[in-house]
């Protein structure tokens, strides 16, 4: 199969400097795409990156870039990032880091 990229509303639930339960700030925008469900059964999660600095949103438009596919859960991780721009599995992997670290997952690139 091929995938698409898609442009996406994703709703931000945990901006940056957003600090969770378990202690981990939130150095990226991150939240869902409303009507898209993902493997828990929830809205499907998405992390936003940009070569642009950006502020602490609520809401971001955005083009569907990567999918992170986690061994040990049962769910997937949207990457979305400004119209156009693209980043290498590194960059990426170093943008998501600061939670991925946590799981044994994969990056698959949109093209």
């Amino acid at each position: 199969y091929r995938l698409e990229k898609l442009i996406l509303k994703v709703t931000i639930d945990r901006p940056i400097g957003y600090v969770d339960d378990f202690g981990n700030t939130y150095p990226i925008n991150y939240g869902f795409i409303s009507g898209i469900i993902g493997g828990d059964g929830e809205e499907q999660d998405a992390y936003i990156i940009s070569r642009n600095p950006l502020p602490p949103l609520e809401i971001f438009i955005g083009e569907l870039i990567a999918i992170i596919h986690r061994k040990d859960d049962v769910e997937t991780r949207w990457v979305v990032s400004d119209i156009g721009e693209s980043f290498s599995l590194d960059e990426i992997k170093e943008q998501v880091y600061f939670m991925e670290q946590y799981f044994d997952s994969s990056i698959e690139l949109v093209v």
